[in-house]
């Protein structure tokens, strides 16, 4: 008898434990992101009902890691638990130097301190907020070298994520000198969650290689993005997750890395490299600003989480209910007309807010507005990925974002079908009322990183 293809992707996993949701209303969800400044950020998580402001620290860890917290060990130095970490980020990503850090932009801040500065220039995919941030304080400037497919959010393109070969090639060419090294982000999370081929990564590899650089992967959500390669790369279909994870590994001389993503831990990083001379320099901004070196932030029990999550994200019968229930999201809300970033990513559904409140010039923030619509109308929680978020140029002035988006990220192992449902009928309502939204302006915004803490009020 052979297995029948179902049409339901159930979870592969049972509920252990639950927490209570808060009903509102939505006279007091508008009352509430008022009083917040229209900054979904300032929200109080209580009056939040289905939470996709991020997947990063906001899933359900399983029994499993719960068990294994039992066995965290807090040695200031040397603890097993230290070990029993490194060896399970090695057996994916095998690399000289495992550097602990309390989560990923610890390990962006600690390696850019190291290796950036004035006139240097930071090559990626495209960088995400923090790493654009720690690159930018640091004095260097961050590069987007997408391809250019990634710029279109309607266009079918399975690797959207791919960095553009020839431009990398060109800029190094060109300021060679002032790179310190490449960075490629998997998935390409500005970009719409988008994954990058083996085959890119290789070409990539390849002209580092023939510039004598360095590359580093942003591996936050490797595991997906092995898993796409799996689903979408000619060749690959054969292969297993963690095989196809230590080929990307393998195109890379380093990484940072935000366990609280892949590694399903609600905290925790690391900064993995080769590199002697950079290992032992970042070291010793670990122990200024981290702790020490075999804890770096992290209490022994983190580090055993992390190890335990690193084994069951790369199941294949977990990567195959988180691809498709994401799918199931942008699939149906395709249906609705709401237009989204094409195809669906592995972690999160990005709706293009541009196309969808054209009526709203970029610089007053369709990616806002709907954000802010989404929560009033359902108390759904999501984030704005364009102007708001790196529409502020080094030099003061602002500049509109290549894409307005809204980020649905999906916590991993947290919500069910019937969750997404709503999330999808609260979609429709805002559809309706699309022509109506309101842009917004800015009224207080910080130096940096601004979509964290800006206060807005409507136009």
């Amino acid at each position: 008898m052979t297995d029948h293809v179902f049409k339901t992707v159930i979870e592969p996993f049972r509920i252990h434990s639950i927490e209570p949701l808060h009903m509102t209303t939505a006279g007091y969800r508008r009352a509430a992101i008022e009083a917040a400044g229209y900054n979904l950020f300032s929200l109080h998580a209580d009056d939040v009902l289905i939470d996709l402001l991020t997947d990063s620290g906001t899933g359900a860890m399983s029994r499993d890691q719960w068990a294994a917290i039992q066995h965290g060990d807090e040695s200031y130095a040397g603890s097993p638990s230290f070990f029993i970490f490194r060896d399970a980020v090695r057996e994916l990503f095998p690399y000289k130097h495992i550097i602990p850090t309390h989560q990923g932009r610890a390990a962006e801040k600690i390696l850019f301190g190291t290796v950036g500065g004035p006139g240097k220039i930071v090559p990626n995919n495209t960088h995400f907020d923090t790493t654009r941030a720690n690159i930018e304080f640091t004095g260097a400037e961050a590069v987007d070298l997408v391809i250019a497919e990634g710029h279109d959010p309607a266009l079918l393109h399975p690797f959207k994520g791919n960095m553009d070969v020839a431009g990398l090639d060109s800029l190094l060419a060109e300021r060679g000198d002032d790179v310190p090294l490449v960075m490629i982000t998997v998935t390409n999370n500005s970009g719409g969650g988008q994954p990058v081929s083996l085959a890119n990564l290789r070409a990539v590899r390849a002209v580092c290689d023939e510039h004598g650089k360095q590359l580093f992967m942003d591996a936050c959500r490797f595991a997906e993005n092995a898993w796409l390669i799996k689903q979408r790369e000619p060749g690959q279909a054969h292969r297993d997750v963690p095989d196809i994870v230590r080929d990307m590994a393998a195109c890379c001389d380093g990484m940072t890395m935000s366990a609280k993503k892949d590694p399903m831990a609600n905290i925790g990083g690391w900064l993995a490299l080769n590199d002697d001379t950079i290992a032992q320099n970042c070291r010793n901004l670990l122990i200024l600003t981290e702790g020490f070196v075999t804890y770096g932030g992290l209490a022994g029990r983190d580090l055993e989480a992390i190890a335990q999550g690193l084994s069951e994200v790369v199941s294949h019968d977990y990567l195959y209910y988180r691809v498709q229930s994401t799918a199931y999201l942008a699939d149906a809300l395709d249906k609705l007309g709401v237009p989204c970033i094409k195809p669906a990513g592995g972690h999160a559904v990005y709706v293009d807010a541009k196309a969808m409140l054209p009526h709203i010039h970029p610089l007053q923030f369709p990616g806002q507005s709907l954000s802010v619509a989404l929560y009033e109308a359902g108390g759904v929680r999501s984030c704005e990925i364009g102007s708001v978020m790196f529409g502020r140029q080094p030099d003061g002035s602002e500049k509109p974002a290549a894409m307005e988006l809204v980020r649905l990220a999906i916590p991993r192992r947290t919500y069910t079908q019937s969750h997404i449902d709503y999330v999808i009928e609260t979609c429709e309502q805002v559809k309706k009322a699309a022509d109506d939204l309101p842009g917004y302006r800015i009224v207080h915004e910080p130096p940096a990183l601004r979509h964290f803490s800006a206060t807005f009020a409507p136009v």
